[in-house]
């Protein structure tokens, strides 16, 4: 089950605003911590004391915690692969290294008497986790998270982050990344503070639309807010959606017919397995109204990308189905667009995949 996760940074914040947050995203249905052990500068003692009280509170609203460190960190708190009982004192569920080992190292941990996940970095397009596997770790406690970049224009581009993603989905192994909200007031575990992206192209888009292209892409399992303190609005419209498949929002243009509304707000889409490069066709809805009379009401003489089209019946056996428009095209004039796709949405749509399923939502 995909899951959304939030960060928190326990040296750059009250722990009472920490708790606080904690509360709203799970009441909004988050459900993972990504913590940072990275920056703290604290003795290992404090760090034990800040980090369990925090981390027993989340646990208790039922999330898993993992907290990223690296070999420096394991050096810096006196802390070997071949004992991990510090993470298990802090009362987390795992520990993500963002610099990892020989691999061999790794495996081991895997198998650790605590039943602590070890998470790898997945932001590096080369032979890690293969090595990793080849030391036979315990692949079910073993997760990729990819890194996020503050600074501008440093993020993934995202053929990279495809490829770096299937090297740990080929093994079947869970996966993480994150995206970055807009509120101007944020920060994480670094002073820079130019948004918190996996994906560079994911920079200064709205937050929810992040979400979107995550689940698009359907290749990460738990997506992450990485950087402090998302506003109430941006964890309501993430919380809102189906994180199964990806939901476009739609302007409706005036007057669509209440059958056109249901076959583009009630029906599961899916689009054709025959992919073209012009359109997204969803076709069961010509089946399940087959006999009904599409009036033609809105033929434009340019069908323009991101257009959404219900076919009339001037169009004969293709009437009722529904189509979104990947490129500018000319309308032949039997073609209705009844909507379009927000824009900032219509990159997501080079994300669809043949069979794939989506749904369609009026925009607020």
């Amino acid at each position: 089950m995909r899951r959304l996760g939030i960060s928190i940074y326990p040296e750059k914040s009250d722990k009472q605003t920490i708790l606080n947050y904690i509360d709203k995203a799970a009441a909004a249905g988050f459900s993972r911590i990504f913590s940072c052990l990275l920056s703290v500068e604290k003795s290992k003692e404090e760090i034990k004391q800040d980090f369990t009280e925090i981390n027993l509170y989340a646990k208790s609203k039922g999330f898993e915690i993992i907290v990223d460190v690296s070999p420096r960190v394991f050096d810096q708190l006196g802390i070997s692969y071949k004992d991990l009982s510090f993470f298990h004192d802090i009362a987390a569920d795992g520990l993500r290294l963002d610099a990892g080992f020989s691999g061999n190292e790794e495996a081991v941990m895997t198998f650790n008497p605590y039943g602590l996940i070890i998470e790898i970095n997945m932001s590096n397009d080369v032979h890690t986790i293969d090595t990793i596997m080849d030391y036979q770790p315990n692949r079910y406690k073993l997760y990729g998270c990819h890194n996020f970049y503050p600074h501008g224009y440093s993020g993934l581009k995202l053929d990279f982050f495809i490829n770096c993603t299937n090297r740990f989905k080929k093994y079947g192994l869970k996966t993480a990344a994150f995206v970055t909200s807009q509120n101007e007031n944020t920060f994480g575990s670094w002073p820079v503070t130019e948004g918190l992206p996996t994906l560079e192209m994911h920079r200064h888009l709205p937050m929810d639309v992040q979400v979107k292209h995550m689940i698009a892409l359907n290749d990460i399992d738990d997506i992450i807010i990485s950087n402090c303190y998302p506003t109430d609005e941006e964890l309501e419209k993430v919380s809102e959606l189906d994180l199964s498949l990806v939901t476009f929002d739609v302007n409706l243009v005036d007057n669509v017919p209440e059958i056109e509304q249901k076959i583009l707000f009630e029906e599961l889409h899916f689009n054709r397995g025959d992919q073209n490069a012009n359109m997204i066709r969803s076709t069961q809805s010509r089946v399940k109204y087959k006999g009904h009379h599409f009036a033609l009401f809105n033929a434009p003489e340019i069908i323009h990308r991101g257009d959404v089209i219900i076919e009339s019946s001037e169009y004969g056996h293709y009437a009722g189905e529904l189509q979104i428009a990947l490129n500018d095209m000319k309308n032949s004039g039997m073609t209705n667009v009844v909507g379009r796709v927000v824009d900032d949405e219509l990159f997501i749509l080079d994300s669809i995949k043949p069979w794939q399923k989506f749904r369609l939502r009026k925009a607020k």
